[in-house]
């Protein structure tokens, strides 16, 4: 297979994948420069290392008011006071909440961790195509 050959295969191969391509960006006055897309696997990695941080300590952190709160709305609503009512009701909505939040941490974490995997992947994988293609011998 000649050079030629190999690369109208490899442009056809990587056309195929593409569903959209953006040239440019429209310019934005407030925006902040180029319309490039620029992915620093190390800012991930850091993302997501807080985003786990984060679910970790709201997991214990998020929780240490729930007895002593459940036990003062009983105590209210035991001596007739209707805030007793209402602080439970506060304590049972701050408790949804604090889950939902613990699991959006868990699938930033999740998801940036796995988009790191998955390009060393697709990075490795790029590299050994190119080195088992003629194109390789002729970039040298």
């Amino acid at each position: 297979m000649s050079f030629d050959e190999e690369w109208s295969a490899a442009r056809a191969t990587a056309t195929a994948h593409v569903s959209m391509r953006l040239n440019q960006a429209p310019a934005d006055p407030g925006g902040g420069g180029g319309g490039d897309l620029e992915i620093n696997q190390d800012h991930i990695g850091a993302i997501g290392s807080e985003a786990y941080k984060l679910h970790t300590r709201l997991q214990t952190d998020g929780k240490h008011a729930a007895t002593s709160t459940a036990e003062a709305a009983s105590a209210l609503t035991k001596e007739g006071f209707a805030s007793g009512a209402a602080l439970l009701k506060v304590n049972t909505t701050w408790e949804s909440q604090v889950k939902t939040l613990v699991a959006a941490c868990a699938n930033i974490s999740n998801g940036l961790n796995y988009s790191l995997s998955s390009h060393a992947k697709d990075e490795q994988q790029l590299h050994a195509d190119f080195t088992a293609s003629a194109i390789d011998n002729y970039l040298k």
